[in-house]
C-alpha cells in the first residue's frame, strides 16, 4: 500500500504527531505533521496526500470543519478522524462528512493501519 505519496496527520498534540509518524513511518508511509488546520491549508499541495487523518478537536478548526473543507475546495482524499472526546454528535458529523474511519483515541496500530488501507482502497465508511 505505501508508495510515494504520504499521509497528513493533523493533530495539536505534539506527542500524538510524533508517536503517529514514528508509527506509519514504520509501516512505509511517508508522512507529513501539521499542527493545525490552518497548518495544512496552508500548505497547499494537498495531491501529495493519499490519506488524511485528522483529530476532531483541533485549536483553530474542527477536523470535521476541516474536512468540509477540503470537499468544499474540491480535494478528494480519504479522512480518517481520531479523537479522544467520542460522542454519538462527533460520530455522527464524521460519518456524514464522508470520513473512511472514526477512531476513538486510544486505539491498536494495527486498527489505524487497517484503517488506512481500507481508506486508500475505497472501502468506507468505517467505524472503530
Amino acid at each position: 500500500m505505501p508508495g510515494n505519496k504520504c499521509i497528513f496527520v493533523v493533530d495539536d498534540d505534539p506527542s500524538v504527531r510524533i508517536s503517529m509518524k514514528r508509527l506509519l513511518r514504520e509501516h512505509g508511509f511517508s508522512v507529513m505533521l501539521f499542527e493545525s488546520a490552518n497548518a495544512l491549508l496552508e500548505h497547499g499541495d494537498l495531491d501529495d496526500a493519499i490519506c488524511a487523518i485528522l483529530d476532531i478537536n483541533l485549536g483553530d478548526h474542527s477536523g470535521i470543519d476541516l474536512r468540509r473543507r477540503l470537499t468544499d475546495d474540491g480535494v478528494s482524499l480519504p479522512v480518517i478522524f481520531i479523537t479522544g472526546n467520542d460522542s454519538p454528535t462527533n460520530r455522527l458529523a464524521a460519518i456524514e462528512s464522508g470520513c473512511a474511519a472514526y477512531l476513538t483515541k486510544p486505539f491498536a496500530a494495527h486498527t489505524l493501519i487497517e484503517s488506512i488501507e481500507k481508506a486508500c482502497a475505497g472501502i468506507t465508511p468505517v467505524a472503530q
